[in-house]
């Protein structure tokens, strides 16, 4: 039996421990009440569009809350503009995690910004969540622990393209217009390992800016090439330029758009779905304006969703819709963790995710993560418009974190 004194200074030990223990998950983001979440989005500047990501993260967040939260505890979602610049974004992560004292950080948007804090971010091992960008360089979990990817890779997407064409174009002429940053260089480069000897019937490529005011110009070069397929590589704005431009010019290649821009709403409908008729994508997720969807279960929870929570939204943001897409995959991986809310267990959840299938993921495209799969979404369906709906061509593809899709 324990002597008074030694039972004493036992318990003392405990209380001092679970102290040490709560005082360390609070330094952590976590409270007995609360989950700090932080996230860094383009609300301002050239990107602003896709700020809408960021919001109906926080629209997501807030229905959790009124839901009850995560095993009773509230999400706290602190998102910050940093303007696509790069220097931001690694200043507002540092005071995210330093003065805000967040769990981790969740779906910052882009590539230039995430790169910049990803460094300080896997040093300090706090984790890097769903990366909203298509770079195959937040999927590697040999160098950098810490950070993962959602959606599936830019040059993974130009692999498909590539096989695609080479599949049912084989020797035609092809042309390009891409984005000239890292997402636009990525898709590029896909698309040229795609078709391996067979690039050199990439006879010409445009690299243009996101304000560029000379796409009629681009693309009446391109028209001018007497090229047979188009592959743009953009931004949704610029997509639906582009169509129209080409088919007012009584241009009509085999036109293929990147799956950012594979959105009837934001794209297809602006440029004019009977010029749109017969674009090629590959996606994986579900556009809200498909009819081909109007009685799904999850279009209509999401449509009820906008309606509640994602206050003063139009009716045709897919970046929105990414947005929902990406909050429902991490509060699948918080419920997994439990009363465990450490960044270690946070980490482990997020590399176990097995078939598991987000609402808004196409049938047949699910997330599956391992302890060496940093890569969630792997799968692609290429999708041609008929003019009223995305019509499936073939079978869902998977591609490989790098080679050819298959």
């Amino acid at each position: 039996m324990m002597a008074p004194g030694r039972t004493a200074l036992a318990l003392i030990l405990a209380l001092t421990s679970l102290s040490a223990i709560s005082q360390r998950a609070r330094e952590q983001g976590v409270t007995d009440t609360e989950i700090r979440i932080g996230n860094i989005m383009p609300y301002t500047g050239t990107l602003e569009t896709f700020g809408a990501i960021g919001k109906a993260e926080a629209a997501y967040f807030e229905m959790i809350n009124q839901r009850g939260g995560i095993n009773g505890r509230k999400l706290r979602f602190i998102s910050h503009d940093d303007n696509s610049n790069p220097s931001t974004a690694l200043d507002l992560t540092r005071e995210l995690v330093e003065k805000d004292g967040v769990l981790l950080m969740f779906g910052s948007f882009g590539t230039p910004g995430n790169l910049a804090a990803r460094k300080y971010l896997n040093e300090r091992q706090i984790p890097q969540l769903f990366v909203a960008s298509g770079d195959e360089q937040f999927s590697n979990p040999t160098l950098f622990p810490w950070t993962m990817g959602w959606q599936p890779s830019f040059r993974a997407e130009g692999r498909v393209y590539a096989n695609y064409i080479q599949a049912l174009y084989p020797g035609r002429k092809i042309v390009a217009l891409w984005q000239n940053d890292q997402f636009g260089r990525d898709l590029f480069k896909g698309l040229e390992e795609g078709l391996g000897d067979l690039a050199k019937m990439i006879i010409v490529d445009i690299a243009y800016e996101i304000s560029d005011e000379y796409l009629e110009t681009h693309v009446s070069i391109l028209k001018r090439s007497g090229a047979d397929i188009l592959v743009f590589a953009g931004v949704p704005a610029n997509a639906n330029q582009a169509i129209r431009i080409a088919a007012d010019l009584n241009w009509h290649p085999v036109f293929i758009v990147n799956d950012m821009a594979a959105s009837i709403g934001t794209v297809l409908r602006p440029a004019g779905l009977e010029n749109s008729v017969g674009v090629i994508s590959a996606t994986f997720l579900k556009d809200d304006n498909d009819p081909a969807w109007k009685d799904d279960q999850a279009i209509r929870e999401w449509l009820n969703f906008k309606d509640k929570y994602y206050r003063g939204a139009g009716n045709n943001d897919s970046a929105a819709l990414y947005g929902y897409a990406a909050a429902e995959t991490l509060i699948e991986v918080l419920k997994r963790c439990g009363d465990d809310l450490s960044r270690e267990n946070v980490m482990r959840q997020a590399s176990a995710l097995q078939d598991y299938q987000p609402s808004l993921l196409l049938p047949g495209i699910g997330i599956s993560t391992g302890r060496w799969d940093f890569q969630p979404i792997k799968k692609l369906r290429l999708v041609q418009f008929d003019g009223r709906t995305w019509q499936p061509i073939g079978d869902v593809l998977e591609n490989a974190f790098s080679g050819s899709a298959k």
